[in-house]
């Protein structure tokens, strides 16, 4: 198929329509046979659940091409459990698992034409999401349900590619924990944009959150999980059960351990020995990892002098032997690669 006609190394991390999207519906109990639309319009009561009550939750993902021309897409099966996990969170039906991946490839396949190509920088953003669509003005689960699947070609999260980070440690507290997933759509995301937009004011370009019972263990940003490198590279990650449950974060410890030989250690990591760190990084779907350069706590700047000019070493490898299985150019472990036919 014939790509469109977009100067993909230019494009941001935006919005940017394409041909088909998927909607399939839940009432009276059950899932209907779902289909593939042009109409990227949602048209719902002015009562429905999902704007009185937030009851929503979504996921994201990409497709790309790779080096040998192929359009995949990375690890389905774990958002899609992700997505159910959500949903059960919230009182909302389990779109089913192996249905959520058919109608990820029938999305990405009808968008084709918008699936960069490789080695453009660029990648086909995938939204599943799902939300109560009837009018409910007590509280209470919704009755009925949508669930849909956008595309849209995007460029780098952040700007600038490998451009340092800056993250403030932040006063700011979780409006609610993440617990299995994207549940952030109605409780987390939105009440973290003050937060981030403040940062933002204050010149940051996000925010470090602590835990809120001690202020002491790091969990996350607003958008991203954290991946540390110590000094005598072992790869660390907070754990906690208010955090993201990450894909990538997931498959980077994996890499690191099965790829690269690294110790892995997945612990609470206290705000006072970040200094001690070697390299600090985000990763996500969206950046994959992105270095990090200075986090300021209040009064006390921390810096990583591996982060501020590119990745440090070993986030470096991380990054290329991650990119280079989703790429196609490493042989990937079973079931990582959905190959769109």
């Amino acid at each position: 198929m014939e790509k469109k006609n977009i100067d993909w190394g230019s494009i941001g991390f935006g919005y940017i329509p394409t041909d088909y999207r998927y909607v399939a519906n839940f009432k009276d109990g059950k899932w209907d046979e779902g289909q593939l639309t042009t109409d990227p319009n949602v048209t719902l009561n002015e009562c429905a659940c999902v704007f009185q009550y937030a009851q929503t939750v979504f996921e994201g993902m990409k497709a790309y091409t790779t080096e040998d021309g192929h359009i995949v897409t990375f690890r389905p099966d774990l958002n899609a459990e992700r997505l159910a996990n959500s949903a059960r969170r919230l009182e909302m039906p389990v779109f089913p698992e192996d249905r959520f991946v058919e109608a990820v490839v029938q999305t990405i396949k009808a968008n084709e034409a918008y699936v960069p190509p490789y080695g453009s920088g660029a990648t086909l953003y995938v939204r599943p999401y799902m939300f109560g669509s009837n009018p409910v003005i007590g509280v209470k689960p919704a009755d009925e349900y949508q669930f849909r699947i956008l595309t849209t070609p995007v460029g780098p999260y952040f700007k600038g590619g490998a451009k340092p980070i800056t993250i403030r440690v932040t006063d700011f507290d979780r409006a609610a924990p993440h617990g299995t997933g994207h549940i952030k759509a109605g409780l987390n995301y939105a009440m973290s944009l003050h937060a981030i937009m403040d940062a933002h004011r204050q010149g940051y370009d996000e925010n470090m959150y602590l835990d809120s019972a001690t202020r002491t263990k790091v969990e996350e940003t607003g958008g991203a999980n954290f991946i540390f490198v110590t000094k005598d590279n072992t790869v660390v990650t907070p754990k906690s059960n208010s955090i993201l449950p990450s894909i990538t974060r997931r498959s980077l410890i994996y890499v690191a351990e099965h790829y690269l030989g690294l110790k892995v250690e997945e612990r609470e990591v206290y705000l006072d020995e970040v200094k001690d760190f070697a390299e600090c990084g985000l990763c996500g779907t969206a950046a994959v990892i992105s270095p990090v350069g200075k986090i300021v706590d209040h009064d006390k700047e921390i810096c990583f002098p591996s982060g501020m000019e590119e990745m440090g070493p070993t986030t470096k490898k991380l990054y290329e032997t991650l990119t280079g299985i989703q790429m196609g150019r490493i042989e990937a472990p079973e079931g990582w690669i959905k190959v769109i036919e």
